[in-house]
Parts: C-alpha cells; structure tokens; sequence
C-alpha cells in the first residue's frame, strides 16, 4: 500500500480546506485595496507594520521546513530543539539586542541598499545575487509540492506548481502587505493544528511514561547521539539569522525601532511553543509509527492514526499555512531583490522598482519550480546554500553597522567574493569526492575564516 491511499478526508475536512482558501482569497484581495505601487508602501507596507503583525509575520516565514522537522524529531528525537530551536533563538536573541534597532533607524529597504550604502555598486550587486540566493523558496515549494502530492495523488509536477502559484498569487498586486496579512492567519493555523494533535495523541496512547517507553533511549538525550561537532555545525549554519533579508526587511517595515526588537523577542517566545509542539508531536509518531518507511510523513501520519475529522481538517491546513507563509515571504522577498537591487540600481523610479519586482514574482517562480523538480532534498538545498552564503554576507554586512568590524570600503567586494567562492569550492570539491571534504572540515568554516583574515589583513595595511 503506498502513501497516498493511507489518507483519507471527510466532507467537514474538504469544507475546511475551503474556508481556508477563501480566507488568503479575502485577504489578498483587501491588501490589494490597501497598497499602491509607491516602493515603500508595495515593499514594507508602508513601514506602519505593528508589534502583533511583526510577530506573526516572523514567526510563520521562519518556520516553514515543518516536514523536514518532523523527520529530524522522528529519527532524533528531542536533539532537534537543540539543533534546529536553541541556535536560532541564540542568534535571534543577538539580532534583537544588536541589530533590530539599528537596521529599522537606518531606514532602507534591503540588505543591498545596505551594501550600497556602506561600499559600492558592485558590492550591492554581489550582494543582491547572494540574498536572492539565500532567500530563493526552492526548498518550500518542494516541500510543499511533496504534501499535496501526498494529500491528493497528483504528480510531483502538478503539485509544485499548483503550490506554489496558489502560495505567490495574492502577493503579485498586494505586496508585502497581503503577505503580512496572510502570514497573521496562517500563524494562527499553524498553533491550532499542532495544539490539536497532541491532546488526541495524549487521549489515545498516553503521556510521557508511553513515549519514554517506546522510543529509542538517545531520542530523549539533548545530543541525540550526535557528537559535539555535528552540533557546532548547526550552530554556524544558524549564523543564517543575522542575514536572513526577512528578519532585515520586517524591521525595516517595523512601525519603528522598538517595535522591532520587541518583536523579535516575542518571536523567540512563540518559536519555542511551537518547537515544543512539534518536537513532541514527532516523538509520538516515532512511538505510535516505529516502522514508518518515509520518516518525512511523520506528521501526517501520526494525523491519520489519532485525529479525527475537522481536527484532522485543522491539523492538515496548519501544516499548509506553515510552508506557505515562509514560501511566501521568501518569494516575495526574492522578487524585491530583482526589483529593489537589481533592476532598481538602474532605473530607480519607484514604478519600475514596483513593476519590476513583481516581474520578479513571475522568475522567482519559475526558478523555484524547475529546482524543486530537480533537486529531491529539502536539506540539502537549506545547507547548500546556508554553508556557502553566509561566509560572504555576514561579516561585510555586520561590518556595515559596527565600526569596529569595518574595513576600506572599496575593498567590500572581494571581501565577500572571497567568503562566497572558498566556501562553494570546499563544497563542491567534497560533492565530488563522495561527500567527503577536505581536512573533514565543513564548507562554511573556510570561507568564514577567509573572510576574516581578509579584513583583518585590510584595516592592518590600510
């Protein structure tokens, strides 16, 4: 039996998943009264976003890897909070203290405009390629696809399409502000479906005794039986944080700088609820499913066997709002780096800019399908592109807000050329030598370590 006959819905279930689709329908349709094609307000939502809106809209866009969550907690048990929660809250956390004030007092639209701001032209250029990069939805849209695909026995093909038109469609005349708005509603869902699994999970089998019971003893360990420096590399990788354009672009539309950082310190409230929301959930599906051939489906597996319908309705539409919104926020910030950063550098009218980025909408798009058909690994895709970005952006970009860390500005882009391209060569090499790197030295280190002899060697001969 495969997959796709194990899930079954009720008409209450498909009536749902209805009201939902009207839901982001109304939604969209209200921001696109709201907004107008000036580039801040199309951008930033006219940079009037409050603290409730903040929250909801970070909290969902950075959460969307739900099913790759599900796997990890259902092979690793609650190591996953340490790896893929505590990092994160930790860099958040800085970025809150840091950051968040300074990015919103600076009163730009992108991390490019930073670039530009700080360096030159060629630097926000490069930039601009690194965070459309960085923030490019391939991985959602997989992710997505693959849970349609599940749900309903389309191809692959179909259900990535379908996905993600439905997921960018309503951003295309309200901007930022129609994903804000959608990421409110989906923020909602996505606490309501996991608040429901756990009580019927609860009421079926039993609490703590039954899943300490029944699953491996390294599943409740913190490490998971992992060793220390499989750890250390997740909290690199969590380094993400500080350049993720999202976290940048939400404090840029902060009503003001407090509202940023309050936000951001609220994230990290809700981000730890829900970690500990899906964590358990994937510790009952290892104990209620030990056999599960597709650990990716844990979640929607455990549905099956203890929710029953609306409560399953509920659960299904959570774990939708919680790829979409990030699928969403990426896109949408993807488009306003071909828009902002790219076009925008030269033609810097505001309806072009506008114009422009949602051409941008259309390539961002189409780009993120055809890597989703071909790339099969949400993982993958996320550290690919986490190991060799990150040493480019972070310091140059941190450099740019702290005296300290500057160097001569002219030099900005080699600095980060340098970072981008030692840490994609050490990949690619180690890709070609069957996965096994050079000195057994993860990609991400080497580039970060160039960059910063690179600037230290710039302000000692400056």
């Amino acid at each position: 039996m495969n997959s796709f006959s194990k899930i079954s819905f009720s008409t209450v279930d498909l009536l749902l998943f209805a009201l939902y689709l009207i839901g982001l329908i109304v939604l969209g349709y209200k921001a696109r009264q709201k907004t107008t094609d000036s580039k801040e307000d199309f951008l930033l939502a006219g940079r009037t976003v409050t603290l409730p809106a903040f929250v909801a809209t970070l909290v969902s866009t950075w959460y969307g890897g739900i099913l790759g969550i599900g796997e990890y907690a259902y092979l690793n048990g609650i190591s996953n909070w340490v790896i893929f929660g505590l990092p994160y809250y930790f860099f958040a956390l800085l970025f809150a203290l840091f950051l968040a004030k300074r990015v919103r007092a600076s009163r730009l639209v992108t991390i490019p405009d930073k670039l530009y701001q700080t360096y030159n032209l060629k630097t926000s250029m490069l930039g601009g390629l690194l965070t459309f990069l960085l923030v490019n939805p391939a991985a959602y849209v997989l992710m997505l696809g693959v849970l349609i695909q599940l749900l309903f026995g389309w191809s692959l093909a179909v259900s990535v399409v379908c996905g993600a038109a439905l997921s960018v469609a309503f951003l295309f005349y309200g901007g930022f502000r129609a994903d804000v708005w959608m990421n409110i509603l989906q923020f909602a869902l996505m606490f309501l479906g996991f608040s429901l699994i756990l009580p019927f999970a609860h009421h079926h089998y039993g609490g703590l005794d039954f899943i300490m019971q029944q699953t491996p003893a390294d599943h409740l360990t913190l490490f998971g039986g992992r060793s220390a420096s499989y750890i250390m590399v997740w909290f690199f990788i969590a380094l993400w944080t500080l350049v993720d354009p999202s976290f940048h672009q939400r404090c840029y539309a902060a009503h003001d700088g407090r509202v940023a950082q309050r936000g951001i310190l609220w994230s990290i409230f809700f981000w730890m609820i829900f970690d500990f929301l899906t964590t358990t959930a994937g510790l009952y599906s290892r104990a209620v499913l030990p056999d599960l051939q597709q650990p990716v489906f844990a979640y929607p597996m455990l549905a099956e066997k203890v929710l029953p319908s609306a409560a399953k309705g509920l659960f299904y539409i959570g774990l939708f709002a919680t790829i979409m919104s990030t699928l969403s926020s990426y896109a949408f910030t993807a488009a306003m780096t071909i828009g902002n950063d790219m076009v925008g550098r030269i033609r810097p009218d505001e309806k072009s800019i506008t114009r422009w980025t949602r051409i941008g909408l259309v390539v961002t798009l189409a780009l993120a399908i055809a890597l989703a058909l071909w790339l099969d690994s949400v993982v993958a895709i996320w550290y690919s592109i986490g190991a060799t970005v990150i040493p480019g952006l972070l310091l140059p970009l941190l450099a740019g807000y702290y005296k300290p860390l500057a160097f001569p500005a002219k030099h900005g882009f080699i600095v980060m050329l340098a970072g981008w391209l030692t840490s994609t060569i050490w990949l690619i090499a180690g890709l070609l030598n069957g996965g096994r790197y050079w000195l057994e030295i993860e990609p991400m280190y080497p580039g970060l370590l160039a960059t910063l002899a690179l600037i230290l060697l710039l302000k000692i001969t400056a």
